[in-house]
Order: structure tokens, then C-alpha cells, then sequence
């Protein structure tokens, strides 16, 4: 009885322990939203005189959101935003695909190599070679040009190509030496059998390239230098920064407008991402 009584303590004692560091990550991680959502509906006068954390007099005043949306030129930045995000997901989740589809079916010599340079490229971190690459965008005529933000950010991420690998993995070789056999070419075999039997595996690329691509800044600020023209979500929330302070209520009000179409697809698309990041990480 003392021995089971000691391993039932222990156990609540372990139980209490996991929902404390739960509540302690998930305070962590709702307290910026919070403050962000109650800033962005006070006044200039009741955000000098308030706490973040305390609620505005009026949860209904939406004017902060027409002068975000309106000094920020957010109708601009979402279709510019929108534009690069349709090029720039449908070329790399092709790309992606191809090479993760050479790369697991075709065994050559290099093949290995080619697999450790991506992952030896993904150690070396992008601000590091920004210096060569500002360079090559300038003498090739690309910056400030939205063909050459959307070809700078088309490059193939590694972990794109990685999930279709596993996936591929996942997909037996017997479909291909059919296809084969009825005289599929390896284009054919590649667009008509396997391609449309990836979708998790697109949805969860096009998710994770997705988000990285909307939020952004360094690059977009850098090579999109004409702010007129080439406003998108990421730089257009900077319009309320300057030398004399920020206006922080704005800038709140605008960062919720850009939640929405995240969240949106969030929620439409969570079967896609979970099952993406789980099947794909299990081999069959």
C-alpha cells in the first residue's frame, strides 16, 4: 500500500508540474496577443494615459483600423502580397516536389551529395550572404522590381524538400513501374500519379512557405525600396514608426488586420498541416 500510494503522489505531483509549465507557456504566449488586441482599440489620448493590459472604454471603436488601413495602404500591400504569394508558393512547391522526386526515386552517383550540400546550406544563416547577393540582384537589374523580390524569394527551402522526400518515402515504386508499363512518361508518372497523391504534403509546404514568405521584412524592405508601388503586409506596418516615437495603437490595429487572412487559412487548413507534419515524418 505505501509503495502504491508513493507512486499515485509522485504522479499527481509529475501531473501538476506539466499543466504548471502549460499555463506558465500558454500566459506566455497569449499575454502579447492580449495587450495587442486592447491597444488597438483605445485612443491616442487613452494609450498615453493607460496600461496596455487595461481595456479600452469602447470595445466598438474602429477608427484606428480605418486610419491603419488607410495611412498604411494595406489595400496595396495585401495585393502586392497576394501576387508575390501565388508565384512564389506555386514555383517552389514545383520545384520542391521535382527535386525531392528525382532525388528519392532516381539513384545515381551524387545523389547523397546532393542531399548533404542542402543540408549543409541550411546551416549557413541568410543574413550572412546578403552582401553577394545584393550584389547580384543590382547587376542583374532586379532590385526594387517585383519580378526580382518573387524570383529572390522563389529558392527552394530545404524543409519543403525534405517533407516531400518523406512522403515519396511513403509512396510505393510499384505505381511508377506501372505507370511505365501502360507507357507513362517519367513527366507523366511524376504529374498524373504522384503529384495529386501529395496534397498534405503541399498544403503543409505551401503553409510553412506561406507564413515565412507573408511575414517577411528584411528582404522585402531591402529590395522592394519604392514604397508607392511595392507596398506589402510586412513594411506596411512600419508606416506609423519614426524618429519622434511609434504609434503603437496603429501599428496594434494594423498587425490584427494581417492576422485574419493567417488565421483563416489556419483554421481551414489544420487537417492538411497536421497530417502533413505527422505522416510525412513516419516511414511505412
Amino acid at each position: 500500500m505505501t509503495k502504491i500510494r508513493r507512486f499515485s503522489l509522485g504522479k499527481i505531483v509529475g501531473q501538476m508540474v506539466q499543466y504548471i509549465f502549460l499555463i506558465i507557456a500558454a500566459f506566455s504566449s497569449l499575454l502579447p496577443i492580449v495587450s495587442c488586441i486592447t491597444t488597438a482599440f483605445k485612443s491616442d489620448e487613452e494609450y498615453n494615459s493607460t496600461s496596455v493590459m487595461i481595456p479600452p472604454e469602447n470595445w466598438l471603436n474602429f477608427e484606428n483600423f480605418k486610419v491603419a488601413w488607410n495611412e498604411a495602404n494595406m489595400g496595396r500591400a495585401f495585393l502586392n502580397t497576394f501576387i508575390i504569394l501565388i508565384f512564389v508558393l506555386f514555383g517552389n512547391i514545383m520545384l520542391s516536389a521535382m527535386l525531392a522526386y528525382i532525388l528519392n526515386r532516381f539513384k545515381f552517383k551524387g545523389n547523397a551529395l546532393i542531399r548533404d550540400l542542402f543540408i549543409i546550406a541550411s546551416l549557413i544563416p541568410g543574413i550572412a550572404t546578403q552582401v553577394t547577393v545584393y550584389q547580384i540582384m543590382s547587376s542583374l537589374h532586379l532590385i526594387n522590381t517585383m519580378h526580382g523580390y518573387i524570383l529572390l524569394m522563389l529558392g527552394t527551402d530545404v524543409i519543403s524538400i525534405y517533407i516531400f522526400i518523406q512522403f515519396f518515402e511513403n509512396l510505393p515504386t510499384s505505381l511508377d513501374e506501372a505507370a511505365i508499363l501502360d507507357g507513362c512518361s517519367y513527366f507523366g508518372v511524376f504529374f498524373r500519379i504522384l503529384l495529386p497523391l501529395l496534397k498534405p504534403a503541399i498544403v503543409t509546404c505551401a503553409i510553412i512557405k506561406g507564413v515565412s514568405t507573408y511575414n517577411e521584412y528584411y528582404m522585402a524592405n531591402l529590395y522592394l525600396q519604392d514604397k508607392s508601388l511595392y507596398q506589402v503586409v510586412s513594411t506596411s506596418l512600419y508606416t506609423f514608426t519614426g524618429p519622434m516615437g511609434s504609434q503603437y495603437n496603429y501599428i496594434c490595429a494594423g498587425v490584427l488586420i494581417t492576422m485574419i487572412p493567417i488565421v483563416l487559412i489556419f483554421i481551414l487548413c489544420q487537417k492538411y498541416i497536421y497530417i502533413g507534419l505527422t505522416q510525412g515524418a513516419v516511414k511505412e
